[in-house]
């Protein structure tokens, strides 16, 4: 009933003339109230004040003659119009001044009936003017000391508040009936003014259900100039606002679907149920069958679980790499929505021709090292015999000779390197897989070490290596790896350094770490470390015998152990290299 639009406004009228005249009538009642009682206190404070000193002696010297209470009395009959007195609510009562007892008055009856505890009388017992107004009680009254001769009395004026209380009951009765015919007159107004507001609501309503249909060609008529029809004139505008953005959301998505068709990567998006919503023809092509009424779990569920993409908060997407057919895909999946009914999008990118061109470039690597091995060495060869020589000097020839010989087997190396990555590279490196102990492997190789390490003044420090279990792996490939990350460490470590290996168990995994506090590697290439060739400091690479290509080997060995090698944390300066292996390896 309430939720009209109608029935609210008249019932705020009703309520605000109700509150209205509520809080009229409070003010007036106590406006009447107060306005009597200062009324009744000036008055009589008019009459008994300083200004008026000479009757407040009258009744002092009344109080010293013979009879002194009918005195008093015929000076306050002589004076009732000045007090109020009427004999009908407003008397006056003369009492004994010690005990409080009446003597006479204008109302001897009531005087009778006094109640004797009131708080002026109280102070006018004391000796003191009692004149505090108590807005709660039903009289007002005065209690005025007089004494004289001897004698005391108390003049006791009291007001019993009834006209008061009778104007008030009239005031009431006037509020009343003003308050019924309010409430008529904003009944029948507030109708009228809800009558001429809503009709425009209405009108609007029945325009934004015309423009949810897609109906933008009617107007709404604006009837007025107030806020109503500014509104109205406001929703026009919108609507043609709306009509235009939403031709050119369909231009845009016309230009979208063009791009889809086209383009040479493939897309395909599906539902937050995993039903297929759109693709492309490339897609078709790349996937190599028809994808209509697919699901998300027929084509992609080994790439990526479906539910897993959906649940990816940061980032929120994946890549991953799937093979169709001779065709190498890379699959970039996101979700489209973080909302309930969102999806995902999937971009196929075919990039077999690039793995092609990767795996012609590793192979004419190989091929190059392999014709380049056979020259090297004879030229070592030579250089040996020309050294042994008599046709030059024998110092001369010494230094170039040794020269050549250096820079050949420096060659040889990095032909070497090149031969075993090319080897892991394409799969064809030998492994001889067996358990051997894990802790044995790294004493083998902290021996093998440790003399290079005094010859450097290095501080070689091999941790607890007990409780180390067996693993399977091939131990010669692991210690070439362990061989060059300690061999590393004690070269790129000024003289008199500190290297620490370290090794345990977790799980069905097993760990080595070399560390040690000499030059470090910067933030900035850290990430680059186990690419090949790559050197942090060239010419300390070359200083020391480096090929930029024993990180590299090591990564594909671990690799090929599907365990990790990577940079540990370090504090301080120096590096961290941590070896991460599995105890058992997957059938």
């Amino acid at each position: 009933m309430f939720r009209s639009l109608h029935m609210k406004l008249v019932l705020i009228m009703l309520l605000m003339i109700t509150s209205l005249m509520a809080v009229v009538g409070a003010f007036l009642t106590t406006s009447v109230s107060n306005f009597y009682i200062n009324s009744f206190y000036e008055q009589i404070t008019d009459v008994f004040g300083e200004d008026n000193a000479d009757f407040y002696l009258s009744l002092c010297s009344a109080a010293e003659q013979e009879n002194p209470a009918d005195t008093i009395q015929d000076i306050l009959a002589a004076n009732a119009g000045r007090l109020g007195i009427d004999y009908r609510t407003r008397n006056y009562y003369i009492l004994d001044g010690r005990t409080g007892a009446f003597l006479t008055g204008s109302d001897e009856p009531g005087g009778e009936e006094l109640s004797y505890d009131t708080p002026n009388l109280l102070c006018a017992l004391n000796g003191e003017v009692g004149d505090k107004s108590d807005a709660t009680a039903d009289y007002m009254d005065v209690a005025v000391p007089i004494a004289g001769g001897g004698n005391s009395f108390i003049v006791y004026i009291k007001d019993s508040r009834e006209t008061v209380s009778d104007l008030n009951s009239q005031l009431f009765l006037l509020i009343m009936q003003a308050l019924v015919i309010g409430l008529l007159i904003s009944l029948l107004l507030s109708f009228l003014l809800s009558k001429a507001m809503v009709s425009s609501i209405e009108k609007l309503t029945l325009g934004a259900e015309r423009v949810a249909d897609g109906d933008f060609s009617s107007k709404i008529d604006v009837e007025s100039t107030d806020e109503i029809g500014i509104l109205t004139n406001t929703f026009n505008e919108m609507a043609d606002v709306l009509q235009s953005t939403l031709a050119a959301v369909e231009n845009e998505r016309n230009k979208l679907d063009t791009l889809f068709l086209h383009m040479t990567d493939g897309v395909v998006a599906f539902d937050h149920a995993g039903t297929l919503i759109h693709c492309n023809p490339a897609a078709t092509e790349m996937l190599g069958r028809s994808i209509e009424g697919c699901t998300y779990d027929d084509l992609f569920a080994e790439v990526y679980p479906f539910q897993q993409m959906l649940s990816l908060q940061r980032p929120n997407f994946a890549e991953s790499q799937q093979t169709v057919g001779e065709r190498t895909l890379e699959l970039y999946l996101a979700r489209f929505s973080d909302d309930a009914d969102g999806g995902v999008l999937i971009v196929l990118h075919d990039v077999t021709e690039q793995h092609r061109n990767e795996e012609r470039r590793k192979e004419f690597v190989a091929n190059v090292s392999h014709e380049l091995r056979t020259p090297l060495t004879n030229v070592r060869s030579y250089a040996e015999t020309l050294r042994d020589s008599g046709d030059i000097s024998k110092e001369t020839a010494d230094g170039f000779l040794d020269i050549i010989i250096g820079e050949t087997d420096r060659m040889t190396h990095i032909v070497q390197d090149l031969l075993t990555l090319s080897r892991l590279d394409s799969g064809r490196g030998e492994f001889s897989m067996a358990r051997f102990p894990f802790a044995d492997a790294i004493e083998s190789v902290c021996r093998a070490n440790a003399l290079e390490a005094r010859r450097h003044s290095h501080q070689l420090v091999c941790g607890d290596l007990l409780d180390l279990p067996l693993i399977m792996g091939d131990r010669g490939r692991l210690e070439q790896v362990m061989m060059n990350v300690l061999g590393n460490a004690i070269k790129y470590t000024p003289d008199g350094g500190h290297i620490r290996v370290s090794a345990g168990s977790a799980d069905d995994h097993v760990w080595m770490e070399v560390s040690d506090d000499g030059i470090g590697i910067p933030p900035e290439d850290r990430d680059r470390i186990f690419d090949r060739f790559y050197r942090v400091d060239k010419a300390r690479s070359r200083e020391h015998g480096g090929t930029g290509l024993g990180l590299s080997i090591a990564r594909e060995i671990v690799a090929r152990h599907h365990g990790t090698i990577a940079l540990a944390d370090h504090e301080g300066p120096g590096t961290t290299v941590r070896l991460s292996l599995p105890v058992k390896q997957p059938e």
